[in-house]
This record gives C-alpha cells, sequence and structure tokens, in this order.
C-alpha cells in the first residue's frame, strides 16, 4: 500500500484530517504519488516567484460570493463547480490547498471541497512560508490546468445563507452559535467594511488569528480552549467578511470533531449591506 492510500485509509486523525504538514506533503511528492492534486491559492505574482513542485494556482481571492439569495446560491453553484472542474480531480484524487500561512484562502478551498461533496481534501499547515522556511524545493514553471467535470451533489448542510440566520434570530435558538471570525474593531463597528458597523446579533467575536501562531495552526489542546465553551453537538455557524476567515473557523472547529457547522457565505459582505437586516 503506497504513502497516499496509508493516509487516506490508516484509522488516525490523519484519515479525517483537513490539515496536512509539510513533511506529510513532502513525502507525497518524493515517492512521486499520482493522485495527488496541489492548488496554489495565492496571486498569480506569487504563484511565479516561486511555487511547491506541481502546483496549479487559483488565486480564490478573487472568488468573493455575497448574494445568498436561492437565486444567487444557484450562480455560486455552477461557478464553482466550473472552476474545480478545471482543478482536474476524480474520486480518487487527494486536494491540498495551500496559501501563504495555514490561512483564509487555503481553508476556503477546504470548505469549497467539502462543498462539492469532494472529501479528500486537507489543507497545508503553515503554507508557502513554512515551506520555504524549511528549505524544501519549490519551482518557477506554469503547472497546466486538466479538466474533469464535477458532478456531485452539493453538501448544503455545510452552507449557510442569510435566511438561515435569520429564523435563528427569529425563533431564538438559543444552543445555536454564531461565530465572527473577524477581529474585534470589526465585530464592535469600530472599523466598517460595508454600509453599516457592527455584527450580527448574538455573535460571539472569536478572531480566526486565534487559531493560528506565526505560519501555523497552534496545537489541537491550544484550540480546544477557545472553543470549548461550546459542546461538540450544538450547531454552529461561522462568518467573517467574505467567507474566508469563517472558513479557516470552520476546518478548525471539524478539525476539533464539532459534528454541525455550517459556513454564512455572504457574511459581512451582504449582511452589512442590507439595511433590511438586524445588528448590534
Amino acid at each position: 500500500m503506497n504513502i497516499l492510500n496509508n493516509i487516506l485509509e490508516k484509522k488516525t486523525i490523519e484519515r479525517l484530517s483537513l490539515i496536512i504538514s509539510t513533511q506529510k506533503l513532502f513525502d507525497l511528492i518524493l515517492n512521486n504519488q499520482k493522485n495527488i492534486r496541489i492548488v496554489d491559492t495565492r496571486s498569480f505574482n506569487e504563484y511565479l516567484n516561486g511555487h511547491i513542485p506541481g502546483a496549479i494556482n487559483i488565486e480564490l481571492m478573487q472568488y468573493h460570493w455575497n448574494d445568498t439569495s436561492k437565486q444567487g446560491i444557484k450562480g455560486f453553484n455552477r461557478q464553482m463547480r466550473h472552476l474545480f472542474s478545471n482543478i482536474g480531480i476524480t474520486g480518487k484524487t487527494f486536494l491540498i490547498f495551500y496559501d501563504n500561512i495555514s490561512g483564509p484562502s487555503a481553508a476556503r478551498g477546504v470548505w469549497l471541497s467539502l462543498y462539492l461533496s469532494h472529501k479528500k481534501v486537507a489543507m497545508l499547515d503553515g503554507g508557502f512560508t513554512s515551506w520555504k522556511k524549511e528549505n524544501r524545493p519549490t519551482e518557477n514553471k506554469t503547472e497546466s490546468f486538466s479538466y474533469s467535470k464535477i458532478d456531485k451533489p452539493i453538501d448544503e448542510t455545510i452552507l449557510a445563507d442569510y435566511r438561515t440566520l435569520l429564523e435563528s434570530l427569529r425563533s431564538k435558538k438559543e444552543n445555536q452559535i454564531i461565530i465572527d471570525s473577524r477581529s474585534f474593531k470589526e465585530y464592535s463597528g469600530e472599523q466598517i467594511r460595508a454600509l453599516r458597523g457592527g455584527h450580527i446579533p448574538r455573535a460571539i467575536n472569536i478572531d480566526w488569528k486565534e487559531n493560528i501562531f506565526i505560519d501555523k495552526f497552534k496545537s489541537l489542546d491550544d484550540i480546544e480552549k477557545l472553543y470549548s465553551g461550546f459542546s461538540k453537538n450544538q450547531p454552529l455557524i461561522t462568518y467573517c467578511q467574505g467567507g474566508y476567515r469563517a472558513a479557516n473557523t470552520f476546518v478548525i472547529l471539524k478539525e476539533l470533531g464539532f459534528k454541525n457547522v455550517k459556513m454564512y457565505l455572504g457574511s459581512w459582505n451582504e449582511w452589512g449591506n442590507n439595511y433590511r437586516l438586524p445588528i448590534e
């Protein structure tokens, strides 16, 4: 059994983990594994200046989406299926995303993969910064895309739209936790990045940066303390400004074993710009 199968089949944290270490990724590359697809989510200029061997580039920060109406979600689904079809993955592909650190763009890639029902996915802990610090190989040539149609059912259980949050607020479901992954200045309204400042009512502010130390995720024991006030069975919804920092929180909550986690795709880009939606 090869290294990839060991990672995907062993009944250890690696099988379920949405996070992969630089050493494990290096081992996969070193052993010339055919079923891995690496996606560099940084800017194209950063990619050209050096990237992990074999990685293609998709600058995921360019794919914001702030319309979670029913029609808006249909459009989002079409766009994401088209985007991921160009990555060239099959059911056997182990998909790995990275950015500069254990950051929001790579986490967004993981969330999108799960949303499109591709479960063999992880993000690189420490990103390209850690990869370079450890003097691992890089390349400058542009890797080509390959097409493979994505047509699996959408996993709607991990997406929240504005109606999901409104229903929660109106029904006063106290057991449903809303986590604001932005900075405290954004949460408090001191820093305004929409028509309105503030936060969604009842939201609890846990800045996504609390999940990491320098480049990498903190130990799971340390991160567990951040979210220790919540039950692993409680429904949780994460949001930020555009659904990237919230994706980072989503990944770490799933890594901790939380079973019912959604990300609010529109986040504050949608909520803060809609005067019909309540704020604090």
